[in-house]
Protein backbone atom coordinates (compact mmCIF):
# COMPACT_ATOMS: atom_id res chain seq x y z
CA UNK A 1 0.00 0.00 0.00
CA UNK A 2 1.31 3.44 -0.88
CA UNK A 3 1.79 5.58 2.18
CA UNK A 4 -0.19 8.83 2.25
CA UNK A 5 1.34 11.45 4.50
CA UNK A 6 -0.95 13.51 6.69
CA UNK A 7 -0.54 17.28 6.79
CA UNK A 8 1.24 16.93 10.14
CA UNK A 9 3.80 14.44 8.88
CA UNK A 10 6.47 15.04 6.24
CA UNK A 11 7.00 12.55 3.46
CA UNK A 12 10.76 13.14 3.41
CA UNK A 13 13.33 14.62 5.75
CA UNK A 14 17.02 15.46 5.72
CA UNK A 15 19.02 15.84 8.95
CA UNK A 16 22.40 17.48 8.32
CA UNK A 17 22.18 16.27 4.74
CA UNK A 18 21.31 12.65 5.61
CA UNK A 19 18.06 11.30 4.24
CA UNK A 20 15.51 9.84 6.64
CA UNK A 21 12.49 7.79 5.69
CA UNK A 22 9.00 8.80 6.72
CA UNK A 23 8.10 5.20 7.46
CA UNK A 24 5.76 2.71 5.82
CA UNK A 25 2.60 3.25 7.85
CA UNK A 26 0.62 6.45 8.23
CA UNK A 27 -0.20 5.57 11.85
CA UNK A 28 3.45 5.32 12.85
CA UNK A 29 5.02 8.66 13.85
CA UNK A 30 8.26 9.63 12.17
CA UNK A 31 11.33 9.32 14.38
CA UNK A 32 14.51 11.16 13.52
CA UNK A 33 16.87 8.88 15.45
CA UNK A 34 16.42 5.99 13.06
CA UNK A 35 18.69 4.50 10.46
CA UNK A 36 18.48 6.05 7.03
CA UNK A 37 15.87 4.37 4.88
CA UNK A 38 14.24 2.48 7.78
CA UNK A 39 11.35 3.16 10.10
CA UNK A 40 10.26 2.13 13.57
CA UNK A 41 7.42 2.91 15.95
CA UNK A 42 8.00 4.46 19.39
CA UNK A 43 9.13 1.78 21.84
CA UNK A 44 10.88 -0.35 19.24
CA UNK A 45 14.68 -0.60 19.61
CA UNK A 46 16.75 1.49 17.22
CA UNK A 47 18.55 -0.13 14.34
CA UNK A 48 22.15 -1.09 14.96
CA UNK A 49 24.82 1.45 14.04
CA UNK A 50 22.21 4.11 13.37
CA UNK A 51 23.80 7.38 12.26
CA UNK A 52 23.52 10.48 14.44
CA UNK A 53 20.20 12.26 14.17
CA UNK A 54 18.57 14.84 16.41
CA UNK A 55 20.05 14.85 19.88
CA UNK A 56 17.78 15.14 22.94
CA UNK A 57 20.34 17.72 24.09
CA UNK A 58 19.79 19.95 21.06
CA UNK A 59 19.50 23.58 22.12
CA UNK A 60 16.63 24.08 19.71
CA UNK A 61 14.62 21.58 21.74
CA UNK A 62 15.64 22.97 25.13
CA UNK A 63 15.59 26.70 24.48
CA UNK A 64 14.14 27.35 21.03
CA UNK A 65 17.69 28.38 20.12
CA UNK A 66 17.34 28.52 16.36
CA UNK A 67 15.47 29.69 13.30
CA UNK A 68 13.21 28.28 10.63
CA UNK A 69 11.95 28.99 7.13
CA UNK A 70 8.77 27.71 5.48
CA UNK A 71 9.14 27.57 1.70
CA UNK A 72 6.33 26.97 -0.77
CA UNK A 73 7.28 24.89 -3.81
CA UNK A 74 5.44 24.38 -7.06
CA UNK A 75 6.38 22.73 -10.35
CA UNK A 76 9.25 21.13 -8.45
CA UNK A 77 10.88 24.46 -7.62
CA UNK A 78 11.22 26.48 -4.42
CA UNK A 79 9.51 29.87 -4.44
CA UNK A 80 11.56 32.93 -3.38
CA UNK A 81 14.37 30.63 -2.23
CA UNK A 82 17.06 33.33 -2.42
CA UNK A 83 15.02 35.61 -0.17
CA UNK A 84 14.44 32.82 2.35
CA UNK A 85 18.15 31.99 2.48
CA UNK A 86 19.03 35.66 2.85
CA UNK A 87 16.68 36.02 5.83
CA UNK A 88 18.07 32.82 7.36
CA UNK A 89 21.65 34.08 7.00
CA UNK A 90 20.78 37.39 8.65
CA UNK A 91 19.08 35.55 11.52
CA UNK A 92 22.05 33.23 12.02
CA UNK A 93 24.36 36.25 12.04
CA UNK A 94 22.29 38.04 14.68
CA UNK A 95 22.04 34.92 16.87
CA UNK A 96 25.71 33.96 16.26
CA UNK A 97 24.79 30.54 14.88
CA UNK A 98 27.39 29.23 12.41
CA UNK A 99 25.79 27.66 9.35
CA UNK A 100 27.19 25.63 6.49
CA UNK A 101 27.61 27.40 3.17
CA UNK A 102 24.37 28.71 1.68
CA UNK A 103 25.02 26.63 -1.44
CA UNK A 104 24.80 23.42 0.59
CA UNK A 105 21.45 24.40 2.08
CA UNK A 106 20.17 25.55 -1.32
CA UNK A 107 21.04 22.21 -2.93
CA UNK A 108 19.28 20.27 -0.16
CA UNK A 109 16.12 22.32 -0.57
CA UNK A 110 16.20 22.13 -4.36
CA UNK A 111 16.69 18.36 -4.15
CA UNK A 112 13.59 17.91 -2.01
CA UNK A 113 11.54 20.40 -4.03
CA UNK A 114 12.34 18.60 -7.27
CA UNK A 115 10.85 15.37 -5.92
CA UNK A 116 7.26 16.66 -5.90
CA UNK A 117 5.16 18.87 -8.14
CA UNK A 118 3.78 20.83 -5.17
CA UNK A 119 5.12 20.76 -1.63
CA UNK A 120 5.93 22.80 1.44
CA UNK A 121 9.48 22.66 2.76
CA UNK A 122 10.37 23.58 6.31
CA UNK A 123 13.99 24.31 7.11
CA UNK A 124 15.00 24.35 10.77
CA UNK A 125 18.44 25.45 11.95
CA UNK A 126 19.45 25.18 15.61
CA UNK A 127 22.68 25.97 17.41
CA UNK A 128 23.06 22.22 17.80
CA UNK A 129 23.71 19.83 20.66
CA UNK A 130 24.56 21.55 23.94
CA UNK A 131 28.13 21.04 25.10
CA UNK A 132 27.46 22.53 28.54
CA UNK A 133 24.40 22.85 30.75
CA UNK A 134 22.56 26.19 30.97
CA UNK A 135 21.40 28.99 28.73
CA UNK A 136 24.84 30.20 27.62
CA UNK A 137 26.42 28.67 24.56
CA UNK A 138 30.10 27.68 24.65
CA UNK A 139 31.02 28.27 21.04
CA UNK A 140 32.05 24.75 20.11
CA UNK A 141 28.52 23.63 19.21
CA UNK A 142 27.83 22.32 15.72
CA UNK A 143 24.65 23.68 14.13
CA UNK A 144 21.88 21.22 13.30
CA UNK A 145 19.79 21.66 10.17
CA UNK A 146 16.61 19.76 9.38
CA UNK A 147 14.81 19.98 6.06
CA UNK A 148 11.30 18.53 5.93
CA UNK A 149 9.07 18.17 2.88
CA UNK A 150 5.30 18.17 3.33
CA UNK A 151 3.01 17.21 0.46
CA UNK A 152 1.09 19.92 -1.40
CA UNK A 153 -0.97 21.61 -2.62
CA UNK A 154 -0.65 24.60 -0.32
CA UNK A 155 -2.81 27.32 -1.89
CA UNK A 156 -6.45 28.23 -1.27
CA UNK A 157 -8.06 29.69 -4.38
CA UNK A 158 -11.33 30.47 -2.59
CA UNK A 159 -9.56 32.47 0.14
CA UNK A 160 -7.53 34.41 -2.43
CA UNK A 161 -10.66 35.14 -4.48
CA UNK A 162 -13.36 35.73 -1.87
CA UNK A 163 -11.36 36.76 1.16
CA UNK A 164 -11.33 35.51 4.74
CA UNK A 165 -12.93 36.32 8.08
CA UNK A 166 -10.57 37.79 10.65
CA UNK A 167 -10.85 38.61 14.35
CA UNK A 168 -8.64 40.58 16.72
CA UNK A 169 -6.82 38.41 19.24
CA UNK A 170 -6.71 39.17 22.94
CA UNK A 171 -3.09 38.11 23.34
CA UNK A 172 -0.55 40.94 23.16
CA UNK A 173 2.89 40.36 21.66
CA UNK A 174 5.95 41.23 23.74
CA UNK A 175 8.34 43.81 22.33
CA UNK A 176 12.03 42.96 21.95
CA UNK A 177 14.07 44.84 19.35
CA UNK A 178 16.86 42.24 19.45
CA UNK A 179 14.57 39.47 18.18
CA UNK A 180 12.24 41.64 16.09
CA UNK A 181 11.97 40.49 12.49
CA UNK A 182 13.53 37.07 13.07
CA UNK A 183 11.70 33.85 12.30
CA UNK A 184 13.07 32.23 15.44
CA UNK A 185 11.89 29.03 17.07
CA UNK A 186 10.21 30.72 20.04
CA UNK A 187 6.60 30.63 18.78
CA UNK A 188 4.62 30.20 22.01
CA UNK A 189 2.84 33.52 21.51
CA UNK A 190 1.57 32.28 18.15
CA UNK A 191 0.60 28.91 19.63
CA UNK A 192 -1.44 30.54 22.38
CA UNK A 193 -3.00 33.06 19.99
CA UNK A 194 -4.10 30.32 17.56
CA UNK A 195 -5.89 28.61 20.44
CA UNK A 196 -8.29 31.58 20.51
CA UNK A 197 -9.64 30.60 17.11
CA UNK A 198 -12.76 28.47 17.24
CA UNK A 199 -14.00 26.22 14.45
CA UNK A 200 -15.66 28.22 11.66
CA UNK A 201 -15.20 31.41 13.66
CA UNK A 202 -12.38 33.01 11.65
CA UNK A 203 -9.41 32.10 9.53
CA UNK A 204 -6.88 34.37 11.20
CA UNK A 205 -6.37 36.61 14.22
CA UNK A 206 -4.74 40.04 14.11
CA UNK A 207 -2.34 40.68 16.97
CA UNK A 208 -1.29 43.91 18.66
CA UNK A 209 1.85 44.52 20.68
CA UNK A 210 2.04 45.28 24.38
CA UNK A 211 2.22 48.99 23.49
CA UNK A 212 -0.99 48.81 21.42
CA UNK A 213 0.42 48.79 17.89
CA UNK A 214 -0.84 46.41 15.20
CA UNK A 215 1.85 43.82 14.40
CA UNK A 216 0.60 40.93 12.27
CA UNK A 217 -1.60 37.87 12.14
CA UNK A 218 -0.67 34.66 13.92
CA UNK A 219 0.77 33.26 10.69
CA UNK A 220 0.73 36.26 8.37
CA UNK A 221 1.72 39.86 7.84
CA UNK A 222 -0.99 42.46 7.37
CA UNK A 223 -1.49 45.43 5.03
CA UNK A 224 -4.17 48.09 5.09
CA UNK A 225 -5.29 50.57 2.44
CA UNK A 226 -6.63 54.01 3.34
CA UNK A 227 -7.24 56.77 0.80
CA UNK A 228 -5.32 54.80 -1.85
CA UNK A 229 -2.26 54.59 0.39
CA UNK A 230 -0.81 51.19 1.22
CA UNK A 231 0.47 50.71 4.77
CA UNK A 232 1.92 47.87 6.82
CA UNK A 233 3.08 47.79 10.45
CA UNK A 234 6.67 48.59 11.34
CA UNK A 235 8.34 45.48 12.73
CA UNK A 236 11.25 47.02 14.60
CA UNK A 237 10.01 45.90 18.04
CA UNK A 238 8.33 42.55 17.34
CA UNK A 239 6.91 40.42 14.57
CA UNK A 240 8.43 38.53 11.64
CA UNK A 241 9.75 40.20 8.50
CA UNK A 242 7.80 37.97 6.14
CA UNK A 243 9.07 37.05 2.70
CA UNK A 244 5.76 37.83 0.99
CA UNK A 245 5.58 41.11 2.89
CA UNK A 246 8.98 42.00 1.45
CA UNK A 247 7.89 41.06 -2.05
CA UNK A 248 4.68 43.11 -1.79
CA UNK A 249 6.62 46.16 -0.59
CA UNK A 250 9.10 45.78 -3.44
CA UNK A 251 6.56 45.22 -6.18
CA UNK A 252 4.24 47.96 -4.94
CA UNK A 253 7.07 50.49 -4.97
CA UNK A 254 8.11 49.33 -8.45
CA UNK A 255 4.55 49.82 -9.70
CA UNK A 256 4.40 53.37 -8.36
CA UNK A 257 2.06 52.54 -5.47
CA UNK A 258 2.57 54.76 -2.42
CA UNK A 259 3.56 52.46 0.44
CA UNK A 260 4.60 53.11 4.03
CA UNK A 261 5.85 51.07 6.98
CA UNK A 262 4.49 52.80 10.07
CA UNK A 263 2.93 52.37 13.49
CA UNK A 264 -0.70 51.33 12.95
CA UNK A 265 -3.21 51.77 15.77
CA UNK A 266 -6.72 50.41 16.23
CA UNK A 267 -8.25 53.57 14.74
CA UNK A 268 -6.16 53.14 11.57
CA UNK A 269 -7.41 49.59 11.23
CA UNK A 270 -11.01 50.69 11.69
CA UNK A 271 -10.66 53.34 8.97
CA UNK A 272 -9.07 51.00 6.44
CA UNK A 273 -10.92 50.59 3.15
CA UNK A 274 -9.05 47.39 2.34
CA UNK A 275 -7.14 44.88 4.46
CA UNK A 276 -5.17 41.90 3.22
CA UNK A 277 -2.88 39.24 4.67
CA UNK A 278 0.32 37.80 3.25
CA UNK A 279 2.66 34.91 3.78
CA UNK A 280 4.98 32.87 1.58
CA UNK A 281 2.59 29.92 1.39
CA UNK A 282 -0.71 31.65 0.67
CA UNK A 283 0.35 34.76 -1.24
CA UNK A 284 -2.28 37.49 -0.70
CA UNK A 285 -5.59 36.86 1.04
CA UNK A 286 -8.11 39.72 1.16
CA UNK A 287 -9.99 40.27 4.42
CA UNK A 288 -13.73 40.21 3.74
CA UNK A 289 -14.83 40.56 7.37
CA UNK A 290 -13.13 41.96 10.46
CA UNK A 291 -14.97 41.63 13.76
CA UNK A 292 -18.32 41.79 11.94
CA UNK A 293 -17.36 44.70 9.68
CA UNK A 294 -17.79 43.71 6.06
CA UNK A 295 -15.06 44.57 3.57
CA UNK A 296 -14.75 43.97 -0.15
CA UNK A 297 -11.51 42.86 -1.79
CA UNK A 298 -10.62 46.24 -3.27
CA UNK A 299 -8.82 47.53 -6.33
CA UNK A 300 -5.43 47.82 -4.59
CA UNK A 301 -5.59 44.26 -3.32
CA UNK A 302 -6.57 42.92 -6.73
CA UNK A 303 -3.85 44.92 -8.45
CA UNK A 304 -1.19 43.49 -6.17
CA UNK A 305 -2.53 39.95 -6.59
CA UNK A 306 -2.20 40.39 -10.34
CA UNK A 307 1.33 41.78 -10.03
CA UNK A 308 2.44 38.79 -7.96
CA UNK A 309 0.57 36.02 -9.75
CA UNK A 310 3.34 35.02 -12.15
CA UNK A 311 5.86 34.94 -9.29
CA UNK A 312 3.75 32.47 -7.33
CA UNK A 313 2.95 30.02 -10.12
CA UNK A 314 6.31 30.36 -11.93
CA UNK A 315 7.68 30.23 -9.34
CA UNK A 316 10.18 33.09 -8.95
CA UNK A 317 13.41 32.44 -7.05
CA UNK A 318 13.75 36.03 -5.85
Amino acid sequence: MTRTASPAQPDLMLVNGERWSGGSGASKPLEVSQAAGTSRSPGEPPAAESPPGLSPLDRGLHFGDGLFETIACCRGRARFLSLHLERLALGCERLHIPLVAAGVVRREIERLAAGADASLIKLIVTRGEATARGYSWVGDESATRVVLRYPGPHGDEAAARDGVRVRIGSLRLGENATLAGLKHLNRLENVLARSELRANDATELLLFSSSGALVSGTMSNVFIVHNDRLMTPRLDLCGVLGIMRRVVLREAAGAGIAVEERVIATDDLNRAHEIFLTNARMGIWPVRELEGRMLNPGAMTRRLQTLLEHMLVGPTDA
